[in-house]
């Protein structure tokens, strides 16, 4: 029987070896599945294949519509997605979404004892956690600290023993997003030994050797995620409830179009407009300009608490790729700003260097956990 879903899929594969000392990454997004299978050769990570398959027609929508899909359509999508990605492996990493989980920093006071952490840490997020805390998963770091002499500390308003406080990075994944993500790795016959939230991922795939405060803009379908990172460190984390599929949802109103004929009008003109609709550059603006708006909000707000302010801006996931944004987003920050390019971590041939460029943004999560994998 024909396969109804193979003209969604898009990626490309470049070793049909049987055997296979690779790991994967997979990425189970609200509107697409994205994998990523790279392997060590000569102790460099190559790219083995990669692929994507839109989740709409699972649920009987269009191609880019959010979706909540069950388990049972996951898993038919995801082997669809390991199927035709002709992926050799069934080693590899998951990611969690950001919905599934609570990211937030607390402060401990000075001089806690190691020994003392896991139970104040505990105690401290029930304040922030809105469901009792035996239905969630606690894991947390400890933020590094920044050298404040006793001068820098007065001259801030700030005691020395307050500036000796220590802040701590806390993740909540809710025990049932670990249950349901579980039941499919292993109906799919994966194997996979850890998740991941998918900031984490999307860092270690976009970054390089940044020292200072940077802005992560991950651009999802349904949601913005702002992380303020440094040195690889999560200092800040935020999320717009805005993404690339409320713009063209906006799109298809407005000109009263289906949703697919108007995710190709946004990807052929984005913010630069069409000369013969002209109306559409505003559209898609009121999404633009809401989304940087809460951005600056949040930029303010680290600001104001920590006197700091980014240097950086990378933008990255598939809506960073809307013409125009990184021009907007350069006006609006007054900083350096750049496209994420995940797949320049890993070899691949050379002829496919712009292809892997343009898409690299939508692969980075997935990229991110294959290469925690292989380490």
């Amino acid at each position: 029987m024909d396969n109804p879903f193979k003209n969604l899929f898009s990626g490309i594969s470049f070793f049909n070896n049987h055997a296979s000392n690779g790991v994967l990454g997979i990425d189970i997004g609200s509107s697409s599945i994205k994998i990523v299978e790279i392997k060590k050769k000569e102790g460099k990570a190559m790219l083995s294949t990669y692929g994507m398959i839109g989740l709409g027609p699972y649920a009987e929508l269009d191609i880019g519509k959010v979706t909540n899909l069950p388990v049972e359509k996951t898993i038919e999508a995801l082997n669809e997605t390991l199927k035709q990605s002709g992926a050799t492996t069934s080693a590899g990493a998951l990611a969690i979404p950001v919905q599934s989980s609570l990211i937030f920093t607390i402060e401990l006071p000075p001089n806690v004892k190691e020994s003392e952490m896991p139970s104040i840490i505990t105690t401290e997020a029930r304040k922030y956690i809105p469901v009792p805390i035996n239905e969630v998963s606690l894991d947390w770091s400890l933020l590094p600290k920044k050298e404040t002499s006793f001068l820098e500390a007065n001259s801030e308003g700030t005691s020395p023993k307050e500036a000796e406080k220590t802040e701590v990075l806390v993740v909540a994944i809710q025990n049932d997003a670990i249950s349901k993500y579980r039941s499919i790795v292993d109906e799919c016959k994966l194997d996979v030994p850890f998740f991941e939230i998918e900031i984490f991922s999307s860092i270690r795939s976009n970054f390089e050797h940044e020292l200072s405060l940077v802005l992560l803009m991950d651009f999802g379908a349904s949601r913005t995620k702002l992380s303020i990172v440094e040195f690889g460190t999560v200092k800040s984390f935020h999320i717009v409830g805005r993404g690339a599929a409320d713009i063209t949802d906006s799109i298809s109103k407005s000109f009263g179009i289906s949703f697919g004929d108007a995710e190709k009008m946004k990807k052929e003109y984005g913010l630069y407009g069409n000369p013969n609709e002209k109306s559409l550059a505003d559209i898609i603006k009121i999404h633009t300009d809401y989304i940087f708006s809460e951005t600056n909000n949040v930029l303010l707000g680290f600001e104001k608490k920590y006197n700091r302010t980014i240097s950086k801006v990378i933008l990255t996931g598939g809506g960073c790729l809307l013409k125009g944004l990184k021009e907007v987003a350069e006006n609006n920050f007054k900083a350096e700003v750049e496209v994420g390019h995940p797949f320049s971590k890993v070899g691949a041939p050379a002829f496919l260097d712009k292809v892997l460029e343009a898409t690299g943004p939508e692969f980075s999560v997935a990229l991110g956990l294959a290469l925690r994998k292989l380490q």
